[in-house]
C-alpha cells in the first residue's frame, strides 16, 4: 500500500512539475538572450520577473564583444543612472498582459545616449511556442522590434 501512494505522490509531483513548464513557456517570465540586431551575437542575459502583476526586466549577465569592457556601465545615460553597472540595471518595467501581448510598459537601451531620460512606450509578445520573445519599443509613431530568445538552464 505505502508504495501503491509513493508512486502515486511521485506522479502527481512530476505532472504538477510537467504543468508548471508548459505554464511557463506561456509567459515570458524567465531568462532571455538577447541579440544584436546587425551581427546575431548573444549581447547579454535578461530575466524578466512578476512583481505584483507587472513585468519587468534586468540584466543579469552581459557578454562584451572582444576589446570591449568585459564589466561596462551606462556611459550614455544622463541621469542618475550615468556610470551605474549594465549588469544588475533593471531595464523595463510596467507591463500587464492584455489578451496575447504584455502592454503598457517601459523599456530602455543603456548603449542609446539619453535613453534614461526617455525610456521607449513598449509591448512584448511570444513567438515559436514560447522560445521567442518579441521585444517592441515605440518613440512616436516609430517603432523597433527585436527578438530574444528563451535561454535554458538559467
Amino acid at each position: 500500500m505505502r508504495k501503491i501512494l509513493w508512486v502515486a505522490a511521485a506522479s502527481l509531483i512530476a505532472l504538477s512539475s510537467c504543468a508548471a513548464m508548459a505554464e511557463d513557456m506561456n509567459s515570458p517570465v524567465g531568462t532571455w538572450k538577447t541579440v544584436d540586431d546587425k551581427t546575431g551575437r548573444v549581447k547579454s542575459l535578461v530575466r524578466i520577473f512578476d512583481v505584483g502583476g507587472k513585468l519587468s526586466g534586468q540584466v543579469i549577465e552581459v557578454y562584451p564583444a572582444p576589446g570591449e569592457d568585459p564589466d561596462p556601465v551606462c556611459d550614455k545615460c544622463t541621469t542618475s543612472l550615468h556610470g551605474k553597472k549594465i549588469k544588475g540595471m533593471t531595464i523595463m518595467w510596467g507591463f500587464h498582459k492584455d489578451d496575447e501581448q504584455w502592454v503598457g510598459g517601459r523599456i530602455f537601451d543603456p548603449q542609446k545616449s539619453g535613453s534614461d531620460d526617455d525610456p521607449y512606450r513598449a509591448k512584448i509578445w511570444l513567438e515559436n511556442g514560447g522560445q521567442d520573445l518579441v521585444v517592441r519599443g515605440y518613440l512616436g509613431f516609430f517603432f523597433r522590434s527585436q527578438t530574444w530568445h528563451r535561454a535554458t538552464g538559467k
